[in-house]
């Protein structure tokens, strides 16, 4: 297979986390922060490249220092770039991330607009979507003109070139006019996609009732879907195909920070994906598949910051065969 063909191509925004370098304290009470490269798009791609896959990203940034230093980040991590652009009257976005006690966290951005906000048709490098065999992208990208145009047309040209399209909504409330706003946003193109990702906590945003209850999360299934699948934390995950459904269960390691774990659960999913499209119809294959993005999830807890925390097939398949 040429690396083209395998390519699996991430869209929308990647951005400068800064985090508090003491954690369980309130975004005043902090007395420095550490900057890590994020956005949950990026963190995918860089995802997926740490587990030996190919992957692009499409996005703009600030003709800034912040928006050169992520782009070196991909560069890094292996990541194709070749779909980046810069915007010079535009900055790179920020968000502050406070880590509370139990590891999880909460959010400030600084995006009045940020560049990625401004990310236009004209500015998508077409052939690289149209040689995506998966494409890839969450729901921040559909806040705001112009961006919201360039996703729509960059999910129509993947899916023509006959791409497999895969959502992870990421709720990030702050970001929107209104919860509503968000729910309705997030499921304008909710039947667009052949895979969706969310979390217990989104099922219960999007459904306004109990994830834990299956009625709830198939009250988000659709008949264009291919595939569902629902992490629960340390808990594993729970998966849905028209055909058969079930739950794989999860590692406990030892968590300091969520960030990223779901990104390194999607970025792990995927890369089986592109390598073998049958997991979608495979039952065994797929709990394979999900076993390992739940221990990719699981390794990226345990360390800070999103990319850094990425684990690579050694350190997956070594969490998996330690835990049998």
């Amino acid at each position: 297979m040429s690396k083209s063909s395998s390519e699996i191509v991430c869209f929308g925004e990647m951005l400068i986390d800064f985090v508090p370098n003491e954690s369980g304290v309130s975004l005043a009470e902090s007395a420095g922060f550490v900057k890590a490269p994020g956005g949950a798009p990026a963190n995918v791609a860089c995802a997926i490249t740490k587990l030996g896959g190919s992957s692009t990203f499409i996005g703009k940034f600030g003709e800034d220092e912040f928006g050169h230093m992520l782009v070196n980040v991909l560069k890094e991590n292996g990541v194709n770039s070749e779909g980046v652009c810069f915007d010079k009257d535009a900055r790179t976005a920020l968000a502050f991330v406070t880590l509370k006690k139990d590891g999880e966290r909460e959010f400030m951005f600084y995006r009045n607009p940020s560049a990625d906000m401004m990310l236009k048709e004209s500015d998508l490098n077409m052939s690289l979507l149209k040689q995506a065999k998966i494409f890839h992208y969450g729901s921040i990208s559909l806040i705001t003109e112009p961006c919201r145009s360039a996703h729509m047309a960059a999910m129509k040209a993947a899916r023509e070139a006959g791409a497999l399209l895969s959502y992870d909504p990421n709720v990030r409330l702050p970001l929107w006019p209104s919860a509503d706003a968000c729910r309705e946003g997030i499921k304008s193109i909710w039947t667009s996609a052949d895979v969706i990702k969310v979390s217990d906590e989104e099922v219960k945003f999007l459904t306004e009732g109990d994830a834990a209850d299956e009625k709830n999360v198939l009250s988000l299934w659709c008949d264009s879907l291919k595939l569902l699948l629902v992490t629960d934390g340390e808990k594993g995950c729970r998966y849905f195909t028209k055909n058969f459904s079930g739950a794989v269960k999860g590692f406990s390691v030892n968590a300091v920070d969520s960030t990223g774990a779901g990104d390194a659960f999607v970025g792990a999913f995927l890369c089986c994906a592109a390598k073998d499209t049958s997991i979608l119809e495979d039952e065994s294959k797929l709990r394979e598949a999900l076993t390992m993005a739940n221990a990719c999830g699981a390794i990226c807890t345990t360390r800070k910051g999103a990319i850094p925390g990425l684990p690579d097939n050694v350190a997956a398949q070594k969490l998996i065969s330690d835990s049998h």
